[in-house]
């Protein structure tokens, strides 16, 4: 397996070819232009929408802030409390592998910063047999979502999406934030209204493969109703403000560490708050042989915010075996 010379995207990376310098066709089609000026426009448009949505006479939060505990999510916390001044609610998916450093270190950071926040623990058995059937079934999602994410992830992510979406709508909270990296949302939709009509097609594209597993009256819960859909005036803003800010995982560390956040020690390379990914990045290099994050690092190095070298060591270390079989011991996998 050899490596472009520029990103880490690898050779086995579905549609990849490389130039006679091993310049991937990813790296030769980017385009540089959405630096600071991108980042600058969307930055303003936010500012504004905050100025037009504070004028409103409403006793809810300004945002509601999908909070996992990792270092992304805890520095959007941040960014939306102290640089933006909103008023801010957290919640938490807790998938039943959270972390308890990272469960310590949500405590902190939501009490330093005077952070409402709220958790949501979904029955386990039924999130046990999803991931079980999401970490074996090869055909439960398309080969195209397996260049962003590994099947438990998409899996794991379709709830914290609607159980956010469906809150916020709920609560009638006009933003819903979110701490992914500049690698996983492109900076055009970092500030963006969320469409009713696409928010339908999705949630159908996503129910379907989880009721293979589960009945749709179990999942329920968690995703939207007929009642949430007609809602269209409360639909709220996503807002993904690591695309649109400075990201530099030195500068994140200094600070998020001022807030009494602490780097676990028992999770794996490419995670700071769950248990479950050192085994869905290993089944997932074994079955499709590449690493899952790799496309999101490959575009965090693109952007010249993580370098090269520091990108392959991220998809090229080893995860911890002790994480690997605890996750499948939990799962009860073989």
């Amino acid at each position: 397996m050899h490596y472009c010379t520029q990103c880490v995207l690898p050779s086995t990376f579905p549609c990849i070819s490389f130039n006679d310098q091993g310049v991937c066709n990813h790296c030769l089609n980017y385009q540089s232009s959405a630096g600071r000026h991108q980042k600058g426009k969307y930055l303003a448009k936010f500012a504004a929408l905050i100025k037009e949505y504070q004028k409103r006479d409403s006793g809810t939060h300004d945002i509601l802030v999908s909070y996992s505990g990792g270092k992304d999510s805890s520095y959007a916390l941040d960014l939306f409390k102290n640089t933006f001044g909103l008023k801010v609610l957290a919640f938490t998916f807790d998938n039943g592998f959270v972390s308890k450093i990272a469960l310590e270190n949500m405590n902190r950071v939501t009490e330093k910063l005077c952070i409402d926040h709220i958790l949501v623990k979904p029955r386990f058995d039924l999130l046990k047999k999803i991931f079980a059937v999401a970490a074996t079934n090869e055909g439960l999602y398309s080969r195209k979502t397996l260049e962003r994410a590994n099947p438990i992830c998409t899996a794991c992510i379709s709830f914290v999406k609607f159980i956010g979406l469906r809150m916020a709508i709920e609560k009638e909270i006009p933003f819903l934030g979110f701490g992914w990296s500049p690698g996983q949302a492109p900076i055009q939709s970092s500030v963006m209204k969320v469409n009713p009509g696409f928010v339908k097609m999705t949630q159908k594209a996503l129910l379907a493969p989880l009721s293979t597993i589960v009945t749709e009256e179990e999942l329920g819960p968690y995703f939207l109703t007929d009642k949430h859909l007609a809602q269209e005036k409360y639909f709220p803003w996503n807002i993904h403000p690591l695309a649109f800010m400075e990201y530099s995982e030195e500068k994140i560390f200094r600070r998020i560490e001022a807030l009494g956040w602490q780097k676990p020690d028992d999770t794996g390379a490419n995670s700071t708050n769950c248990l479950l990914n050192p085994l869905a990045i290993e089944f997932h290099n074994k079955k499709y042989h590449f690493h899952p994050y790799a496309w999101e690092i490959a575009g965090i190095v693109r952007s010249g915010e993580m370098s090269r070298s520091e990108g392959l060591k991220k998809i090229t270390d080893p995860e911890p075996s002790s994480v690997i079989e605890y996750a499948r011991q939990r799962l009860e996998l073989d």
